[in-house]
């Protein structure tokens, strides 16, 4: 005899068919969530990695440049904010230096990602491997680097530099040039008083009358003639009796390897700008002047004692080279700091291969194809 009301057995079955519902929607809302989830967070890890991948392949979200006053190449990418334009989402910081020396300061200290400096810093800076390379030249120095003297100093040569005060920037590619001169005429470094004073200062103390002549580039060497100064050697003369010397550009290793097409487009600006110096002079001359507060008919006066080289001519055996095959500024590099240990003025190694790692030929010979 069933004993159960059919009441309740109705009422039973919608319970159970309603728990049925609510369990597999459960199950399926559950199913879906995990589901739905893990593609979350792999789409999510995706775009995180990707993201990040972007940062450190692109750039920084500062690059730190170190710069001089000299008028090239470097002062033209600056003043025409093209580094802003090709890093839209990083700040370009400009640090202004006095010398290459205190670049070297900088680099070793972490302070800036890339540099400026003559090619004697950096023969120093690579013998004692401070971490950075050479992707680039700004240029080779001719007469625009040169050794004045006062009108009443009385010298007319370099062997007349016995026992007279000249300044120069220490560790500079001028100090370096200063000491070739006074080797080249026969004296010793001792035979003439020489004094460490940054640009600006050798302008003070020559309106002073504190020093007898001074081994310094543009636009203060301009103005050591503008006051009364005689040329009586110059870098160009030097470099026929073999030391060359150069305004290079210097990148840290750090920055390098994590953020090679940052350097590339870097490279790409450098190339732009003697590209335009080449083809429009004036818009070139115009650009470099208002960096310098000067007129661009000085500017271009001033940059005619510089020789500009385009991303294929750096590329050639005897500047940068190629990757596989290191060009000859490594050995001109090396024989600079050679001359300097030998004057006790280098505190690193001589040895070749520094200088040959020292070169980073990659950047220009992207620009060529190469």
């Amino acid at each position: 005899m069933n004993t159960t009301h059919p009441d309740n057995s109705i009422r039973n079955l919608k319970w159970l068919l309603v728990l049925a519902m609510v369990l597999a929607a459960f199950g399926l809302v559950a199913c879906g969530g995990d589901d739905s989830g893990s593609e979350d967070t792999a789409s999510a890890e995706t775009t995180s990695s990707t993201d990040s991948a972007a940062t450190d392949s692109s750039a920084p979200g500062e690059i730190r440049i170190g710069y001089q006053l000299i008028p090239n190449g470097d002062l033209i990418v600056k003043n025409q904010g093209w580094l802003e334009e090709a890093f839209p989402d990083s700040t370009i910081k400009w640090v202004k230096f006095d010398s290459g020396g205190d670049v070297n300061t900088a680099i070793a200290a972490g302070s800036i990602d890339f540099g400026l400096a003559g090619s004697a810093p950096v023969s120093n800076g690579l013998s004692k491997d401070i971490g950075y390379k050479v992707p680039w030249i700004h240029d080779v120095i001719g007469d625009a680097e040169s050794l004045a003297v006062t009108a009443d100093s009385g010298i007319a040569d370099v062997a007349g530099l016995k026992g007279k005060t000249i300044a120069a920037p220490l560790a500079s590619t001028t100090h370096y040039s200063l000491l070739t001169a006074i080797k080249n005429a026969g004296l010793q470094p001792s035979d003439v008083k020489i004094v460490d004073l940054e640009p600006d200062a050798i302008l003070a103390a020559w309106t002073r009358g504190d020093i007898d002549g001074a081994y310094v580039w543009n636009p203060t060497l301009a103005e050591l003639v503008k006051n009364g100064g005689k040329i009586i050697e110059s870098s160009a003369n030097l470099a026929k009796q073999g030391a060359l010397t150069a305004d290079l550009a210097v990148v840290t290793d750090d920055f390098a390897d994590q953020y090679p097409d940052a350097v590339q487009t870097w490279v790409d600006t450098q190339n732009k700008a003697v590209e335009l110096y080449k083809s429009d002079p004036q818009a070139a001359g115009k650009a470099i002047a208002a960096e310098l507060s000067i007129s661009p008919k000085e500017a271009l006066e001033q940059s005619k004692g510089l020789e500009f080289l385009t991303a294929e001519e750096q590329a050639a055996p005897e500047y940068l080279g190629t990757p596989e095959a290191p060009g000859e500024l490594a050995a001109a590099l090396q024989s600079t700091a050679e001359f300097l240990a030998e004057l006790g003025q280098l505190e690193g190694d001589t040895q070749a291969k520094l200088f040959e790692d020292g070169l980073a030929p990659q950047y220009v010979n992207a620009v060529t194809g190469g």
